[in-house]
C-alpha cells in the first residue's frame, strides 16, 4: 500500500504574532484557527498557515496558494489595505499576483493563466523583474 501526503502548512517566521494575526485577519481576511503562546494556525477556505514568533524559519519565506481568480483577490486587498508587492500578472502557470506580510514573508496568490493576456514580468525575491520561460521562476 502507497503511503499518501497530506496538505502542506507553510510555518512562516514572525517577529510580532499579534501583529501579523491582526494584518492576516484585517488585511487578508484569513481567521485563527488556534493559537498557543508563539505559535498560531490561521486559515482562509482550504488554505491553512502556521505563524511562529521568533522561531521555525526565516523571515522572507515564500508560499504559493491557488485561488479561483487572482485579479478578484486583488481587488479584496487593495480595499483592505493588503501589502501588494506585485499587481496581478499573466504567466505560462498562472495569472498571480505577490502579497508581503509585515515580516517580508510572500505569498503568491494564482490562478488559471489568462489566454487572451501576454506574459508579464516575474517579480523575484531582491525586487528584480524577469522575463518568464514558462518554467518554475
Amino acid at each position: 500500500m502507497a503511503n499518501t501526503f497530506g496538505t502542506a502548512h507553510p510555518i512562516f517566521y514572525v517577529t510580532n504574532l499579534k501583529a501579523s494575526l491582526e494584518y492576516y485577519v484585517h488585511a487578508l481576511g484569513f481567521k485563527i484557527d488556534w493559537e498557543d503562546g508563539n505559535f498560531a494556525s490561521v486559515s482562509r477556505d482550504r488554505c491553512c498557515l502556521f505563524l511562529c514568533e521568533g522561531n521555525q524559519g526565516h523571515p522572507g519565506t515564500w508560499t504559493w496558494i491557488g485561488v479561483g481568480d487572482a485579479g478578484a483577490v486583488a481587488a479584496e486587498y487593495g480595499e483592505s489595505k493588503a501589502n501588494i508587492r506585485q499587481q496581478p500578472t499573466n504567466f505560462p502557470w498562472a495569472y498571480e499576483m505577490q502579497v508581503e506580510d509585515p515580516d517580508g514573508n510572500v505569498l503568491r496568490f494564482g490562478s488559471e493563466p489568462r489566454k487572451d493576456e501576454p506574459f508579464g514580468l516575474f517579480l523575484d525575491m531582491n525586487r528584480r523583474l524577469w522575463p518568464v520561460s514558462g518554467g518554475c521562476e
